[in-house]
């Protein structure tokens, strides 16, 4: 008895020893060292992400001075990356040089695309106008009634995601969000503008006071283009800016001529009392494609009757004198004088002189030798001469026009040519 209670007794402490009491939960801190190093360290990922960061901040630290340091590894890269090209026509600017800037500049970063309105755009000048505006990236929105404008001087464009077109009379108030305004709404030749006189120069005051609003409040940048008539019958030879004109403001061209005058006035008021940035171009006698046939202004009239086995009319004795510029060099005039910091007036125009019968001369060269003149009467208040000192602009704006009478005549009549064989008169009414 005694043997089997001894023998009970060592059963139960062997058991005790085995099964821990529920006082002493097991713990695995309890089991390890307390020097021993902790498990993430053992995984080592902990160790790469730090080792990583410390890499990586190392690079952006010190790359930069190892760039400058070293500049032979730029030369790989063009030059369009420092620098935006330059329009040596236009005028604006756009980053300095490479060597202005410490390091390397992002290929993204250029000019800002901007949104322009151009009234009057689908105009002979107004379209090409447009024309170089879209090509150089920016958006561009047309305001045109199409009383002399023509919707195929844009048919180019259709489709463009940056252009838009607007039947629009600037006689009429619109809203529009933009940058810069290019103010050309108005017929510029005698035969448009006598056609209806009170809505010529309703477009030269009211059209020029809802653009210059409409620049006040959106804060874009305005340019009006003037004209060479608000000199008249000069007194002053050549042409400057400074000169006040000779004017008759009661005459058949008054409403022209004495509507840009005032659309100046008030570009000018709006300069000084509501700060809006403004620009004034006068521009001189101007050809190229896209006129209108059949408009009354020489070159087109002489053209267009060359072609057609016309004889080419010359009213008056032949000897009143104009200048004539190609249409791209007007262009880059405007752009140039929108883009710069000087307000005007400007002359915009082509120096070189010619008489009615000079031109003739030339126009029987370039078309038709046997082509024969007709004398008329000569119109009311037309000038005797007219010729532009373009000395402002040169120093000013860095323009100046490069193609010749002689250079740009032909590229005009290869224009009316196949417009007139196709038997479009170009009207634009």
């Amino acid at each position: 008895m005694m043997k089997q209670l001894h023998k009970q007794t060592c059963v139960n402490h062997r058991r005790e020893d085995e099964i821990p009491t529920s006082t002493q939960s097991y713990s695995p801190k309890t089991l390890k060292h307390p020097r021993s190093i902790p498990y993430i360290f053992k995984e080592q990922r902990f160790l790469f992400i730090l080792v990583g960061i410390l890499i990586g901040s190392a690079f952006f630290i010190f790359q930069p001075t190892l760039s400058r340091l070293n500049p032979s590894t730029h030369s790989s890269i063009p030059t369009s990356i420092y620098h935006r090209h330059q329009d040596s026509s236009s005028g604006s600017s756009g980053f300095a040089s490479k060597g202005s800037f410490p390091g390397r500049i992002p290929a993204a970063i250029g000019r800002k695309r901007l949104r322009i309105v151009v009234t009057g755009g689908a105009g002979f000048v107004g379209s090409h106008l447009v024309d170089k505006l879209i090509s150089r990236g920016d958006e561009v929105i047309v305001l045109d009634n199409f009383f002399t404008g023509r919707k195929d001087n844009l048919v180019h464009l259709f489709g463009n995601p940056r252009f838009e077109l607007i039947r629009h009379d600037v006689v009429d108030p619109i809203l529009l969000e933009v940058d810069q305004i290019y103010h050309l709404a108005c017929p510029a030749s005698p035969v448009h503008y006598k056609y209806n006189p009170v809505k010529t120069i309703k477009t030269n005051v009211m059209g020029t006071l809802n653009m210059l609003g409409l620049a006040k409040r959106v804060g874009a940048r305005f340019l009006l283009t003037s004209t060479s008539e608000v000199y008249g019958d000069p007194l002053e030879h050549p042409q400057k800016e400074t000169y006040w004109g000779n004017v008759n403001p009661i005459g058949e061209r008054s409403c022209y001529d004495e509507g840009k005058r005032t659309a100046e006035t008030l570009a000018m008021d709006y300069n000084r009392g509501a700060d809006v940035e403004v620009r004034i171009a006068r521009i001189f006698n101007t050809y190229g494609p896209r006129m209108c046939l059949d408009d009354g202004r020489v070159v087109s009239n002489f053209v267009a009757q060359a072609i057609r086995k016309q004889p080419m009319t010359v009213y008056g004795d032949g000897k009143q004198t104009r200048s004539f510029q190609y249409v791209s060099d007007l262009v880059d005039g405007l752009v140039a004088l929108m883009e710069g910091e000087h307000v005007g007036p400007f002359n915009l125009g082509n120096p070189g002189e010619f008489t009615m019968l000079e031109l003739a001369e030339v126009v029987k060269e370039t078309i038709d030798s046997s082509a024969t003149i007709e004398f008329r009467p000569n119109t009311a208040d037309d000038p005797h001469k007219r010729k532009p000192d373009i000395s402002k602009a040169k120093e000013l704006l860095n323009w100046e026009p490069k193609i010749s009478l002689r250079e740009g005549l032909p590229l005009m009549v290869n224009d009316f040519r196949s417009r007139i064989l196709e038997g479009d008169e170009g009207r634009g009414l």
